[in-house]
């Protein structure tokens, strides 16, 4: 039984597509065989065949931005050192 065909039309930003375009041809693939590939995976998971995240930072991770960044300004109340030997001196004076 002969499979039916149809075409899509699908509007992406011209660099993803150069970019996509290039990395697929570098796994032998073009930009068809990789949607249709994309497409069976939909339907085999029943869903997105890949992990959708928020890209927000987490608290966590703003805490530790923040933390940081008062590590850069305060340098006397974080010091710095320029070898292994000051900082084990450093650690054995606590």
């Amino acid at each position: 039984m002969a499979s039916l065909m149809t075409s899509i039309n699908v509007n992406v930003d011209a660099q993803v597509k150069k970019e996509a375009t290039s990395i697929l041809k570098d796994l032998g693939l073009n930009m068809s065989t990789a949607i249709n590939m994309f497409l069976t995976q939909v339907v085999k998971r029943d869903g997105i065949p890949f992990e959708i995240v928020n890209s927000k930072p987490s608290k966590d991770m703003l805490a530790a931005v923040k933390e940081i960044e008062e590590m850069i300004k305060d340098s006397k109340k974080y010091p710095r050192y320029n070898n292994r030997e000051d900082l084990e001196k450093s650690l054995s004076n606590d």
